[in-house]
């Protein structure tokens, strides 16, 4: 049955009315530490931008409750299929700053080698973070696939998709849904509904009463929660993700919450956000509502946000230092990455291709000779 009100576990003055989170206060510190995290790489990610040092990236300062809440709930041995506002699912994982800026400048150790846009990134530890696509929706029917196979399998694994309001409006979201809901694949849709699918609002991506309703059509339960109480994200992606890994199937949980800032560093939202809608937002700031709840448990104090504020902010530089004095990637990657042994006719094309570098002076071609 699809819920209307959203979820909410912290009160006002952070509360929590005797929920049990099952975290430990070093995993309730780790949950803030990675929040902040996100906030602070996304700060310095938009300097980078402005300052042309790196093309592009996507904001996330509002989301964070949504991304951490949800990782909490799934183990290292899942699967993530995310969207691209999902920073936060692979830095509670243990995926490290420096890792992620690495993808962020393109250079020779990004796992992409550099040739993925910024913020597309894929990691196989110590997290499953499938690479992240930028046409939308084209994730959900691969997580579901990827669901089916470990059912098939017999492995006790779930699979986590997440996405905006405006990939609800993709041909994956309802193949996906459907595929999903027919085999009850072990596979939970998060649903960030953060209020804006670029410039187009919520109100005319859909006429239903919310997104969590849609679960109904496909067989499966949809629910709505609070996405920036960190702890009422965690509380139904757990209850989600045991329904999944029982064999029930799986579940549409719509988190509702909202982006501080544009689409992408090429996005104004001022041009189309009223500036109530941030006034009335940045009150319900997700970091700030959590940290009223560690202060209720005695866990946090402005001294201690402080420390970690700076602690993290040396770590960020510092990872956009290196990764932006790393090397790009050589030009022998473009065909290094597919046959284990290389077939003559690509070989043919990397010499063809080290000549032209070689002529047209870049020195990533050396002496022209094609390395493999």
């Amino acid at each position: 049955m699809s819920t209307t009100q959203p979820l909410t576990v912290i009160d006002s003055d952070g509360g929590v009315n005797g929920y049990d989170p099952g975290l430990s206060e070093q995993e309730l510190l780790h949950c803030y530490r990675s929040m902040v995290t996100v906030r602070v790489f996304d700060e310095i990610c938009l300097k980078l931008q402005r300052s042309g040092r790196i093309g592009f990236s996507i904001p996330n300062e509002g989301i964070e409750a949504t991304q951490v809440g949800a990782a909490s709930a799934f183990r290292k041995t899942d699967w993530i299929f995310p969207s691209y506002r999902d920073f936060g699912m692979a830095i509670y994982h243990g995926v490290r700053p420096l890792e992620m800026m690495h993808n962020m400048f393109g250079n020779a150790k990004d796992s992409a080698k550099g040739r993925q846009m910024p913020v597309h990134f894929s990691f196989v530890d110590p997290i499953r973070f499938v690479s992240i696509s930028s046409p939308i929706g084209t994730h959900i029917p691969q997580a579901v696939g990827a669901a089916y196979a470990a059912q098939c399998r017999g492995e006790d694994t779930v699979v986590l998709t997440s996405f905006g309001d405006g990939g609800t409006s993709s041909l994956g979201f309802h193949s996906g849904m459907n595929f999903a809901g027919v085999w009850k694949a072990p596979v939970v849709f998060l649903c960030q509904n953060n209020g804006w699918a670029i410039s187009c609002p919520s109100e005319e991506q859909t006429g239903s009463e919310n997104f969590a309703v849609k679960a109904e059509a496909y067989g499966m339960p949809g629910v709505v929660v609070d996405g920036n109480d960190l702890l009422a994200v965690r509380k139904v992606m757990l209850e989600a993700a045991e329904r999944a890994r029982s064999g029930e199937g799986p579940t549409l949980v719509e988190a509702k919450t909202f982006r501080m800032g544009g689409h992408s560093t090429s996005d104004d939202p001022k041009r189309y956000v009223p500036p109530e809608m941030f006034e009335e937002w940045g009150k319900r700031d997700p970091i700030a509502r959590f940290e009223k709840f560690l202060e209720a448990s005695g866990l946090w104090t402005q001294k201690l946000a402080e420390d970690l504020r700076k602690e993290v902010f040396e770590e960020i530089s510092l990872a956009a230092k290196e990764a932006e004095a790393t090397p790009r990637p050589g030009l022998e990657t473009i065909f290094s990455d597919v046959y284990r042994d290389v077939p003559e006719h690509i070989r043919r094309q990397g010499q063809e291709a080290f000549e032209l570098g070689r002529r047209k002076g870049d020195a990533m071609a050396g002496d022209g000779e094609f390395p493999l």
